[in-house]
């Protein structure tokens, strides 16, 4: 267990930066739907009402988390994607709305900088954590700067979204965000209180089952379950619930205001979080977790971000009611 909480290997705040001063948060922007609303995905898959068992015990992970305690949560039927949104489809409700992300609003994101050309101007990095930097013209669709394209990206997940363009795509496709609860259960696929969504094992028979870092974090990520930064939306094997990549490869934001007190007062019947808050949660880990410094790629793992903020591994899947 490390001693310190690595939050930034996560993903870096906008707070305390450049952009949290232009940036203040307020009611998400509505896209201009016009004609074009978009649909719900045809990849929700439906979630059966029924109880699980939530969170984790404090010692898995983070206690800052707030990871635990295990409790039991009932939800009802609901849907959720089988898959996070894709670049291919984000593009969608882009041509149709003319929406602008907040990374292309204040003109700037977080990328890994070990992902950058070695020729790459210098740029300013996050003191606790220098791998993540500050570029300029990094966006969805140029994820390592003005010099990158997602043209060989369409079916890998849209990343440098904030929880404010989530919500604008939620309002286009007619779908919402979910909440911490109805993705944890869904991302255990059935399986009861284990570190993955398949069991306790990382790498069960030396078979790799999700996309994170392998090597030595940060300098070095040997690729060696087949990427090296995001992989396709629906790489590996399904869970139990027929959803890809819960953990691994980009976190996913929830609709949930954070708190890491929470679990020892939420509500046991469809809770779906504190009424505010200043941080919102976000799930499932990413291709830069390694377990020799972050362990948030486990089922339970959560952690969190301001509104506003975007970065290279972080985006989001959609839900709906039944």
């Amino acid at each position: 267990m490390p001693d310190a909480d690595p939050s930034p290997c996560c993903a870096p705040p906008s707070a305390g930066s450049p952009r949290a001063a232009a940036a203040p948060v307020g009611a998400p922007r509505a896209p201009d739907l016009g004609s074009d609303a978009g649909s719900p995905p045809a990849t929700l898959v439906d979630i059966p009402a029924g109880t699980f068992l939530m969170g984790a015990d404090d010692h898995q992970g983070y206690p800052a988390d707030g990871e635990g305690p295990v409790h039991e949560v009932a939800l009802g039927a609901y849907r959720i994607d089988a898959v996070a949104v894709t670049n291919e489809r984000f593009a969608e409700f882009v041509d149709a709305t003319g929406f602008e992300t907040d990374a292309e609003r204040y003109g700037w994101s977080f990328a890994f900088g070990g992902h950058l050309p070695d020729d790459f101007p210098d740029t300013a990095g996050v003191a606790a954590a220098p791998w993540w930097r500050q570029v300029f013209g990094a966006d969805w669709r140029h994820p390592e700067g003005p010099q990158s394209s997602v043209d060989d990206r369409l079916a890998h997940p849209v990343v440098h979204v904030s929880w404010q363009d989530a919500v604008a795509y939620c309002a286009w496709s007619g779908t919402r965000l979910p909440t911490e609860a109805e993705w944890e259960r869904a991302a255990r696929g059935g399986v009861e209180q284990q570190r993955f969504p398949w069991g306790d094992e990382l790498e069960p028979g030396g078979e790799h089952r999700m996309n994170v870092f392998q090597g030595e974090f940060p300098g070095h990520d040997n690729g060696a379950d087949g990427y090296r930064g995001t992989a396709p939306v629906d790489a590996f094997e399904p869970n139990g619930f027929g959803l890809w990549n819960v953990t691994g490869n980009v976190w996913e934001w929830c609709a949930d205001w954070f708190d890491p007190s929470w679990y020892r007062r939420s509500p046991r019947e469809a809770p779906s979080g504190p009424p505010s808050g200043a941080l919102r949660v976000m799930r499932g880990g990413s291709f830069l977790c390694h377990h020799s410094y972050c362990r948030r790629y486990r089922v339970a793992a959560r952690s969190s971000n301001d509104p506003t903020s975007s970065t290279a591994n972080l985006g989001f899947r959609v839900a709906a009611d039944a």
